[in-house]
């Protein structure tokens, strides 16, 4: 597949982006890690992965490393794809899967960006996953990263009903993103809970909800 621009091109114009218009970011984090806070973290891992994962949006411990999930939730992740490969330190994650999010900033406060800011960088997100990577399995983590496909679903203008239960943890969701010159790339949407340790519903569970969306993902189930 070519390219209409390189990956740093597209990081280049999120940039542009970002600078276009303000919107909020938080600003002591990205001073602390002494990084600038319009230039965007897009993604860590490798694009040849088969894996993607899309989380939300990064937090403090993203902006200080300059990669999407590497924080408590993070590390849990990277362990449970390491341990799919067998094993080794959590930073060999990155040989076996693109990690993303739906936003590439940090927003004040740990608070979910408003819709118009991801609608704003959606474009980028959509681009890296549609035209860079050349995997074709998503696992997505918490409801907003899972809900940022919906304008793409191959099947209907939204999700299902399964969508908006438990179901969707045990559920595949074909969706098709742009890739230029009126193409489109399928890829099958896995959904998993977010992986907090405020989530008590599910935190415990999700290594073991992890290692089996991997499995399908990967063809090893």
């Amino acid at each position: 597949m070519t390219h209409a621009r390189t990956i740093e091109r597209l990081i280049d114009d999120a940039e542009a982006e970002a600078r276009r218009e303000p919107f909020p970011v938080d600003l002591p984090v990205y001073e602390k890690a002494e990084r600038d806070p319009l230039r965007p973290i897009l993604f860590a891992g490798s694009l040849d992965a088969p894996v993607a994962v899309l989380a939300r949006d990064l937090g403090k411990d993203e902006v200080a490393a300059g990669q999407p999930l590497i924080g408590a939730g993070g590390k849990l992740v990277r362990a449970g794809i390491v341990a799919a490969h067998g094993g080794g330190k959590n930073e060999e994650a990155l040989k076996y899967a693109l990690l993303t999010n739906t936003v590439p900033f940090k927003p004040p406060g740990n608070k979910a960006y408003a819709e118009s800011v991801r609608a704003r960088f959606r474009p980028f997100v959509a681009a890296l996953l549609g035209e860079h990577w050349k995997g074709s399995q998503v696992l997505t983590l918490g409801t907003e990263a899972f809900r940022w496909f919906e304008p793409y679903y191959a099947e209907g203008e939204a999700f299902p009903g399964s969508a908006a239960t438990d179901a969707r943890f045990e559920t595949v969701y074909p969706c098709r993103l742009p890739c230029g010159d009126g193409r489109f790339k399928t890829v099958d949407v896995r959904p998993l809970p977010h992986p907090s340790p405020l989530n008590r519903k599910w935190y415990s569970r999700f290594p073991e909800m992890l290692a089996t969306r991997l499995a399908e993902a990967e063809g090893r189930k």
